[in-house]
């Protein structure tokens, strides 16, 4: 029995993760996706024009729901800002593992792919774990924070459960910004 457009493209985009999470993305052939896609790359070039836009549409998700954060936090100020835009962070990389991973990578093509706008949310996440403060001490532990979250995130060692690794990140990540939680 074929498979449906939408049950192929979900098939085509989850062996793409898997393998570029794996062998990286220019480690990754559209020959490797199709075939462990099981369809042929005639069929998946039907489906992607390339694997730069299978690559826009896997981390299309991860970016949209980083974009809805920021939107969630603008008009907070001081702690609750911060304290917010952690949890938040926390929350989103730990969701979107695979697609961490993935950017971790090739962190430096990956900010600069075309279809995504990686460095402007970036600076937008960065001045809200700073509070808006433009202070060095400040900015300098928002980077920090947003290092930690994301290097943290994108390892495959199961240091602890999912609900205890959420925990002690939201508290370090608090701790590293000198902000006790309300």
């Amino acid at each position: 029995m074929a498979r449906s457009v939408s049950a192929m493209r979900g098939q085509i985009l989850e062996s793409a993760l898997r393998l570029f999470a794996v062998h990286g993305f220019r480690g990754t052939s559209l020959q490797d996706i199709a075939s462990d896609a099981g369809c042929s790359k005639a069929s998946l070039l039907y489906h992607f024009a390339g694997k730069e836009k299978i690559l826009t549409e896997l981390l299309t998700p991860a970016q949209d729901a980083l974009a809805t954060l920021l939107d969630r936090v603008a008009g907070l100020e001081g702690g609750r800002l911060v304290e917010e835009t952690v949890v938040g962070y926390v929350d989103l990389t730990l969701r979107f593992r695979r697609e961490i991973r993935l950017l971790f990578e090739d962190i430096a093509e990956m900010s600069c792919h075309q279809d995504l706008n990686v460095m402007e949310l970036a600076d937008g996440l960065l001045d809200a774990l700073a509070g808006r403060s433009q202070q060095a001490p400040a900015r300098v532990a928002a980077w920090m924070v947003l290092g930690a979250v994301f290097i943290t995130s994108a390892t495959d060692d199961e240091v602890a459960p999912d609900e205890v690794l959420r925990a002690e990140m939201i508290r370090s990540a608090l701790r590293t910004l000198d902000h006790t939680p309300s």
